[in-house]
């Protein structure tokens, strides 16, 4: 069955990714710790389909303030084509420039950090993500695939690939392209870089969360209603925490 191969090609992805990712995972985790422990922000950003990792960490439950998602809709697809559909976002995110102006929003600051995700790691925006972080000082980590990068000559004017720019890059360990199972035809079914993020975006927050506590920081966390004991507006003071740190900047 197709479902039992998607099945195991999808574990054998997260099997290779423990077998050799979590050290650098670690390590990310800890950066994004201290980071949070001092009061500074993570950014998070994907463009198309690498959105929903960045979707998936915060406002989420066990979650909790510190991650600074940015979205930018022109970045993400509403519609298959027209107006928000995914030829024009796949034109803009491979469209250099664009995000020099997106960016200037936020007030990227040194001790900051950011997390890109990517599955190819070659389109120009989150590449110029990266770099506007690395410039000012973030520590960048970078969600992609290695292999993909390996096998696909640059093609944004830097020269450089997204695992190029990170302080920490870690391999999503799926294959080039993306799809994992075989019908019998020369394309391949069923893309695996969603399930792969997202464990990665999970781990992360897993890590994260873990050694803040052991910093003795404790996560003000985006809680389920259903836990016993949470009361009636703890998110709500969840997300007025977070407006607050939002408009502030040091």
């Amino acid at each position: 069955m197709s479902a039992i191969q998607y099945y195991e090609k999808t574990t054998g992805v997260l099997a290779r990714i423990r077998a050799t990712q979590l050290e650098r995972i670690e390590q990310a985790g800890e950066a994004i710790a201290s980071a949070i422990a001092a009061g500074r922000r993570v950014y998070l950003f994907g463009s198309g389909h690498s959105v929903l990792p960045v979707l998936d960490i915060f406002p989420r439950y066990g979650s909790f303030v510190g991650f600074v998602p940015l979205y930018d809709p022109r970045l993400m697809w509403f519609n298959v084509v027209g107006p928000g559909g995914a030829r024009e976002l796949l034109w803009l995110e491979r469209t250099e420039g664009y995000v020099e102006v997106f960016l200037q929003s936020y007030p990227l600051a040194k001790g900051d950090a950011m997390l890109v995700f990517s599955h190819g790691g070659l389109n120009a925006a989150p590449i110029e993500v990266a770099l506007a972080a690395r410039d000012k000082g973030l520590t960048v980590v970078t969600v992609s695939s290695h292999a993909n990068a390996a096998a696909a000559r640059p093609t944004h004017s830097s020269g450089k690939r997204l695992s190029d720019v990170a302080d920490i890059a870690i391999d999503n360990c799926v294959p080039p392209e993306d799809a994992l199972v075989d019908i019998g035809r020369p394309e391949n079914v069923a893309a695996g870089s969603t399930v792969a993020a997202v464990f990665i975006a999970m781990s992360l927050v897993a890590e994260t969360g873990a050694r803040l506590a052991g910093k003795g920081h404790a996560p003000v966390t985006f809680v389920s209603p259903n836990v016993p004991g949470i009361e009636k507006d703890h998110n709500q003071r969840v997300f007025e925490i977070y407006a607050q740190k939002l408009y502030e900047r040091d």
